[in-house]
């Protein structure tokens, strides 16, 4: 970022002459993706929070319910809102973040092969029965009856939906496997004790993938192929995980590795040697035991927020609703399965856990609401003549930069100074702040831009911001 910010400001300047503006008039509209003329506008964002509030209150106005850092900001900034224990109404900034996220998954999923589906989220009690985890689960399931009585549940899960809808399909051939079918729903457990904001809750999005293959061979490689999708998405969010050894717990098979965030208030607790590759969940150790199994090295232990999971799971499903395919020749086999799971609400808290600040937002660049914000000076002020200038960069940059296309919010909120948007702008975490401040009535004019992930600020001409922003990567 340094070597592009030098480069910004060896650009010739560009003179600008406030004459050829004077027949401007901006446009107010209602907030939607922006046309020719038309500007997104803060004002008009949904945002039921006060972000100068020191104390932000949770539902039941207990302080000790904030108990960790991307709640309390997720809820200060007016990412979240209480709806019930455990459950969150998504606002427009995180709505927009996860849209993003999903499709990263998406572009990952899809590069290897992955079909995208959607299974209801009312699960008949008799599939669950079938494979005994409708007892094994206990409370953990939300369960329901119809007006008939017939038993259901809401899906934290979607193992045996996916197997028995393969199983109905009596003709497939081993020549149509593998199959790789995701879905991105809303997942539904009864936690006892909801924490953490989207970190522990009763509602979520995941993404859960399903595969079948013709043999143990080709469901490892599959296996294989989906861990090293989950690498590149984490890596291209450029996260800090680690993928560690993992239990099977519930859900079943013989091998499980979890993606977890190294972060203080995560309730997984992790041994990773740093002399070697190995790396596990505690639980899967031997307490007693203080060296690394595979070199004999000390093992280091932290915390982490697992924001994936998968499994390889065998025939343990698709015998029991018995999905079949025709081998090579021309037998009957089971398909080898494997599970994969992406906390989608998950990775958005605790990215916010791990990058942020104690008192502002830092998001994964690629998943930010908006890359940009334009602060105009106040109105009344000395500076407002400037404020036409920053209009006509605003309208520059969408048209000219077409992966900015609805990524720009103009900050129109001129009654307030720009040293209170600054630290608006500053909390919500856009990665660049555009102000027109007092040298953009220099000639040429020039701009204050803060790179938000970088701590960077420079002073630029409008041919400064348009380089800077043109290298701007999106989804």
């Amino acid at each position: 970022m340094e070597g592009l910010l030098t480069r910004c400001r060896a650009l010739p300047a560009l003179a600008t002459c406030s004459r050829q503006l004077s027949g401007y008039v901006p446009c107010r509209f209602h907030h939607c993706a922006p046309r020719r003329g038309r500007r997104l506008l803060l004002s008009r964002v949904f945002q039921p929070q006060n972000l100068r509030e020191d104390r932000v209150l949770s539902l039941q106005d207990k302080s000790d319910d904030l108990t960790c850092k991307s709640q309390r900001l997720m809820l200060q900034v007016g990412l979240i809102y209480p709806a019930s224990p455990g459950c969150y109404h998504l606002l427009p900034y995180t709505v927009r973040a996860m849209e993003k996220l999903v499709r990263v998954i998406d572009q990952e999923m899809q590069a290897i092969g992955g079909q995208k589906v959607n299974m209801p989220s009312l699960s008949p009690a008799e599939l669950w029965q079938a494979t005994n985890r409708w007892d094994l689960m206990g409370k953990e399931l939300l369960r329901l009856r119809d007006r008939h009585g017939k038993e259901y549940c809401l899906g934290p899960t979607h193992e045996e939906a996916i197997t028995a809808l393969i199983a109905s399909q009596k003709k497939l051939s081993y020549k149509q496997l593998p199959f790789l079918l995701y879905q991105v729903t809303r997942k539904f457990r009864d936690e006892p004790r909801p924490r953490f904001g989207l970190l522990r809750g009763r509602e979520f999005y995941m993404k859960d993938m399903y595969t079948f293959d013709s043999s143990p061979e080709a469901a490892q490689q599959t296996y294989s192929l989906v861990c090293d999708a989950y690498c590149s998405l984490f890596n291209k969010l450029r996260l800090p995980f680690v993928k560690v050894q993992a239990d099977v717990g519930t859900i079943g098979g013989t091998v499980s590795h979890e993606f977890q965030l190294p972060v203080d208030i995560g309730e997984d607790r992790l041994a990773i040697c740093p002399r070697c590759s190995f790396s596990a969940n505690m639980e899967t150790l031997d307490l007693s035991q203080m060296n690394c199994p595979a070199c004999q090295g000390p093992l280091t232990k932290t915390k982490g927020i697992e924001v994936g999971h998968t499994f390889y799971l065998g025939t343990k499903y698709s015998s029991i609703f018995n999905a079949q395919f025709t081998n090579v020749c021309g037998k009957p086999t089971l398909a080898e399965m494997g599970c994969y799971g992406l906390g989608v609400t998950r990775i958005l808290a605790a990215a916010i856990e791990v990058l942020s600040t104690e008192d502002c937002v830092r998001w994964p660049s690629l998943l930010a609401p908006y890359q940009a914000c334009l602060i105009p000076p106040k109105k009344g002020s000395k500076e407002q003549a400037a404020s036409e200038l920053i209009g006509q960069l605003y309208d520059h940059i969408t048209e000219a930069v077409p992966q900015l296309h609805g990524e720009v919010l103009l900050d129109d909120r001129t009654h307030l100074t720009i040293g209170n948007r600054l630290k608006d702008a500053n909390k919500f975490g856009y990665p660049f702040v555009i102000i027109a401040g007092k040298r953009a009535l220099e000639d040429p004019a020039h701009f204050e831009v803060w790179c938000q992930n970088t701590g960077e600020v420079a002073f630029l001409t409008k041919d400064g911001v348009m380089d800077l922003l043109t290298q701007v990567q999106t989804v």
